[in-house]
């Protein structure tokens, strides 16, 4: 529990539910200077224009960080009681924790992640895929992607004070715990 802390945020949604559109207005709303973290690679041409597009929407004085890996260490460098800083997305990190060609393992930079929400003094919305709602893939490292995805999810909503589930552009508020 987060009790006394600034609010931290789990923001939760299909492909296309809003649920960045969502973060990046809470994140307008906070009043703060606001920090964009970017977990994406951008490896093919349909990933470009998807970061253009996202680009295209944040507004200009917003600080922008691209993080493939080192999110724990990034957050604790950055925030502030008085800033905000949005995440999008905690799945892409996934993949590129999984996928990438990094020494450390998943479960380290979970581990790494969990412990250090406790610690962050400002406020932190982080949007994620949620992609365990339909059928269960085929493929082995499909499941365990949607596997680690949901436990990440679990893990993070346990210790952040509010998470909101996104569909169809409709915020949908799954918990909310006042500061105090």
């Amino acid at each position: 529990m987060l009790n006394n802390k600034p609010t931290i945020e789990l923001v939760l949604g299909g492909a296309r539910s809003g649920k960045s559109s969502y973060a990046e207005k809470q994140a307008k709303a906070s009043g703060k200077p606001v920090i964009y973290i970017a977990t994406s690679e951008v490896r093919d041409e349909e990933m470009a224009e998807r970061v253009r597009k996202h680009q295209a929407q944040r507004p200009d004085e917003w600080l922008v960080i691209e993080e493939l890996l080192a999110l724990p260490q990034v957050l604790q460098e950055l925030s502030k009681p008085d800033n905000c800083i949005l995440v999008d997305c905690l799945t892409l990190w996934l993949s590129n924790c999984l996928f990438g060609e990094s020494k450390i393992g998943w479960k380290e930079y979970k581990a790494s992640l969990l412990s250090t929400l406790e610690l962050l003094p400002g406020q932190v919305i982080f949007v994620s895929n949620e992609v365990g709602s339909g059928i269960v893939p085929m493929g082995e490292v499909s499941r365990k992607f949607v596997d680690e995805a949901g436990w990440l999810h679990q893990a993070i909503a346990a210790r952040v004070n509010k998470v909101t589930l996104v569909v169809a552009g409709l915020p949908l508020s799954l918990k909310y715990e006042t500061q105090g």
